[in-house]
């Protein structure tokens, strides 16, 4: 899988981050939270991300 880097909060590896990939997804990088009272399949997961950092990635070109 090729992944390239849409936007991140730093120039770290441990930071918020939203990445694309050539399978036509994208990936986010992100504290896990633990507090959401929501039940999450075993085989899936939460992160929680800045809303700035979705903007920063995708800006205008989100529909909704």
């Amino acid at each position: 899988m090729k992944v390239t880097t849409l936007a991140t909060t730093c120039d770290k590896k441990d930071c918020p981050t939203i990445y694309q990939t050539d399978r036509g997804t994208i990936l986010v990088q992100g504290e896990t939270p633990v507090d959401h009272g929501l039940t999450i399949p075993a085989h899936e997961t939460l992160v929680e991300i800045p809303v700035e950092l979705i903007r920063e990635a995708f800006g205008d070109k989100l529909s909704g």
